[in-house]
């Protein structure tokens, strides 16, 4: 997948650990299947804006927050 995909799977990644939360956990929380979350921070696949909201919102912070600068 593109870098771009690959940084930001990387930065959700971090932050999710840095919340504590498990990959399953985080899943469940989001409402997202948790092989997706998986494929995400390997930036296998491009997330929708849609998804990248869910995620920031259980991560508490802004979807910009996530982006790669």
């Amino acid at each position: 997948m593109s870098e771009l995909a690959t940084m930001l799977g990387r930065n959700i990644r971090e932050k999710r650990r840095e919340k504590g939360y498990s990959q399953d956990a985080f899943a469940l929380a989001a409402g997202i299947d948790r092989s997706y979350i998986g494929r995400v921070e390997r930036g296998e696949v491009n997330i929708t804006v849609e998804k990248l909201y869910k995620i920031a919102a259980v991560l508490q912070c802004e979807p910009a927050f996530l982006l790669p600068t």
